[in-house]
Parts: C-alpha cells; sequence; structure tokens
C-alpha cells in the first residue's frame, strides 16, 4: 500500500508542477466538468447552517472556487488534504485569504460534517485492479469515519465496446454501492446520467452510528489507510 500510494502522489505531484493551479493540474479536463462533479458531490449538503467540510484529494482547492460562486454567504469550515504536498503548496499559494486549512495526508486526519472525494480514484497508474479496489475500500473506509453525516465519491464507468484502460480505473455503481452498505453499514444514493460517463455515490451514517467513533477505535484502525 505504501508503495501505491508513494505513486499517486508523484503522480499528481508532476501534473501540478505541469500545469500549475488549473483543471490540468489535477488532471481533468476544463473547470465546467469539474463543477458539473460538485454539483453531484454537494447534493446532500445543506448550507443553511454552519457546515464542517473535509475534501479529500483537494489538489489546489478548486472547490473553493466553486463554493465561493454558488454559495457566498454559506458559513463553511473547509479543510482540504491531499496525498501530493506540491499539490497543497499549490493550495496555500492560492487561498490565502479563505477561511481553508490545507494539510497533506493519506486520510482525512479529522471529523468533519461531510466529507468528500472528487476523482480521487479514477488513475490507477497500472496498479493491478484488486490492489486499487483494496485502496478504495481503505479510502472509503477513511471517509465514513471521519464523517458525522456522510460523504460523497465518484467514479468512471466502463466503456460499453472496449475494455478499461490500464492507467486507469472503471466500476459500475453497485461495487461500491454494496461495499459501502454492506461493510460500512451505510445507506446510499447513485447518482448517473448528469452528461458525464460517471456516477457519484451519496453515501448516509444511518442514525443508529450518527455519532462517528473515534478515529483510535478498533474498528477505524483496521480500515484505516494510514
Amino acid at each position: 500500500m505504501r508503495e501505491l500510494r508513494a505513486k499517486v502522489r508523484d503522480y499528481y505531484s508532476g501534473t501540478i508542477e505541469r500545469h500549475g493551479s488549473t483543471p490540468l493540474g489535477v488532471d481533468w479536463p476544463n473547470a465546467a466538468s469539474q463543477y458539473l462533479r460538485f454539483v453531484q458531490l454537494l447534493k446532500d449538503c445543506s448550507f443553511e447552517e454552519p457546515l464542517s467540510l473535509n475534501d479529500f484529494g483537494c489538489g489546489y482547492g478548486a472547490l473553493l472556487e466553486y463554493l465561493a460562486m454558488r454559495h457566498a454567504e454559506a458559513e463553511i469550515a473547509y479543510r482540504g488534504i491531499d496525498i501530493s504536498a506540491s499539490m497543497i503548496a499549490a493550495a496555500r499559494a492560492r487561498w490565502t485569504d479563505r477561511r481553508a486549512e490545507f494539510f497533506v495526508g493519506s486520510g482525512c486526519g479529522r471529523i468533519a460534517d461531510y466529507s468528500l472525494a472528487s476523482g480521487t480514484f479514477n488513475v490507477r497508474l497500472g496498479h493491478p485492479v484488486a490492489d486499487w479496489e483494496s485502496y478504495i475500500e481503505a479510502m472509503l473506509s477513511d471517509l465514513e469515519a471521519c464523517s458525522r453525516t456522510g460523504f460523497a465519491v465518484n467514479f468512471m464507468l466502463p466503456h460499453d465496446d472496449k475494455p478499461t484502460e490500464d492507467e486507469l480505473y472503471r466500476s459500475t455503481p453497485g461495487r461500491w454501492a454494496a461495499f459501502c452498505r454492506k461493510e460500512l453499514g451505510c445507506s446510499v444514493r447513485v447518482l448517473r446520467g448528469y452528461g458525464l460517463r460517471e456516477f457519484t455515490l451519496l453515501i448516509r451514517r444511518k442514525p443508529q452510528t450518527a455519532a462517528p467513533r473515534q478515529a483510535g477505535s478498533r474498528k477505524a484502525a483496521r480500515r484505516s489507510p494510514r
């Protein structure tokens, strides 16, 4: 797992160093597709009350641009986390005047009301599918452990007529919806058909588990990717 994370870190450090604080710097084609994803990922969030938010795989903090545009009056305690120190350096340089914190890490590290990860699981970099799916399971477990009410993630859908590229990871919704329901004990809503070849999972903690366990608990420690 350590070698896998190191390869992911180096890949994204390379993209931000080549392209700067732009969508290409986080391996997205354009800002329009970024914002369309953010719309889906935040559909379970209410911005009428103060909200704390973990943005795992935050890159240079593009989500803050969207929040400033769509929810300028909302009271949001934003925490961005990324495995790449180069990404975090770019985010800190870009957002000096915002109520935001940025940290280097391979997990959320702190509990928030809600968490999200956009595009974090798409670039497999040639790792065996089984290894990559173990990595995703660890990440989803960490997101669940660090979210009071719920979290959201997205995945690319498979092609209809050709195999998945070695560098990428694609999946059907059932694989990860089932994991979140059975292994994490959450309810799941699947969003698709919003103009991109992908789907979003909105994952909610069930009422009886609304108070998140402490990060040092036995169950959380077993699942933690750190």
